[in-house]
């Protein structure tokens, strides 16, 4: 692999007040860039100062949407060292999505050493607040200057970062989510499993009807049946009933999140039986009416955990947990958090040390 070559920024920001911090406002000083041409491979990765990109306005990303990124975080522990969490699932995620939209893989090696390296460049901006981080966000974009729907010959891997507080400003306490039954995410077939900007684009009209009404998130219903969960908002979602717990299974139009992953490992770590499998919103009505609904939950690296207290569907409104957080969904926070910021014990391996 080519060395990275890093041009250091003539002036450097202000940094801004880690008690504060906004999610996804701040960016840092550098970012990280390699191009690729097919033929050539991969070439000249490099940090440079953080600006605007010089993209052709023919550029295929900005017509046809070649375009897919990833989320992780660097944490900063109480020994002032910085660590990463499932950074190689972050990436091999990316080359899953990368050959759903007909984009080059990335090696794995050149990948985490873009970000590795950047986040050593920026070591100063990883906040020590608690529950502040530095948001990592690695993306692909398709470059070629034409009209034209086919895939991109020419494409960029581009990550930025950014300190972040909480996701949400309310913080770990449950909002009150939606379900969807006019627009659909995704379906079967095709890109709801993949990072892909389209996936998201597609859900603002829902995002800002819900947000209009007074909830915080959309409950998405699958795209066929209009009947079977999928994902809250930008989350995966997960269930307490009956002392089980149930998540949608990945059917090709969810997308296989890391946190979603690690819950589910540490659940069955604590003994729980996990059920990945069709669940309809009638089934979780019912359960909520009949008093087996015990808790709900959404999973994502930007919010970790976020509980759910309140479910919406039609002119139907249930309480989930007693409007609070639950005890499954402290303890995950806690626990993920706690591998997260280095509090407690690493039990599969799921951290790097920068």
């Amino acid at each position: 692999m080519e060395n990275i070559k890093i041009t250091r920024a003539a002036t450097l920001k202000e940094k801004p007040d880690s008690s504060t911090l906004v999610f996804g406002k701040n960016m840092t000083d550098h970012m990280f860039l390699v191009d690729y041409d097919e033929g050539q491979g991969w070439h000249d990765p490099r940090i440079v100062p953080y600006g605007p990109l010089q993209i052709d306005p023919a550029a295929k990303v900005l017509h046809y949407a070649e375009e897919i990124f990833e989320g992780l975080k660097a944490y900063r522990t109480a020994d002032g060292s910085i660590q990463l969490f499932r950074i190689k699932d972050n990436i091999d995620r990316m080359n899953k999505s990368a050959e759903r939209l007909c984009l080059p893989q990335i090696p794995e090696e050149l990948a985490m050493a873009g970000i590795m390296e950047l986040v050593k460049v920026e070591q100063d901006w990883v906040p020590s607040e608690k529950d502040t981080s530095l948001y990592i966000r690695p993306f692909m974009i398709g470059l070629d200057a034409a009209l034209g729907v086919h895939s991109s010959k020419h494409v960029q891997y581009i990550v930025v970062v950014c300190p972040v507080g909480a996701y949400y400003p309310e913080g770990l306490n449950p909002v009150k989510i939606y379900v969807e039954d006019q627009d659909v995410r995704a379906v079967k077939g095709g890109t709801g499993m993949a990072k892909t900007g389209g996936n998201y684009a597609a859900s603002l009209r829902a995002g800002d009807r819900a947000e209009k009404a007074g909830y915080s998130q959309v409950l998405w219903l699958d795209g066929v049946h209009r009947k079977y969960i999928e994902e809250v908002g930008s989350m995966n979602v997960m269930f307490k009933v009956a002392g089980k717990i149930l998540t949608p299974d990945l059917n090709g139009s969810v997308l296989d999140g890391i946190t979603r992953r690690s819950c589910i490992q540490l659940l069955k770590d604590w003994g729980y039986e996990v059920e990945e499998r069709r669940i309809s919103a009638e089934e979780l009505f019912e359960a909520a009416e009949n008093g087996t609904l015990e808790e709900a939950w959404g999973t994502g690296t930007a919010a970790v955990v976020s509980p759910i207290g309140e479910l919406a569907m039609g002119d139907k409104k249930v309480t989930v947990s007693g409007g609070k957080i639950g005890p499954i969904t402290q303890k995950l926070y806690d626990e993920l958090t706690g591998i997260q910021w280095g509090r407690v014990a690493d039990p599969h391996n799921w951290i790097t040390k920068l």
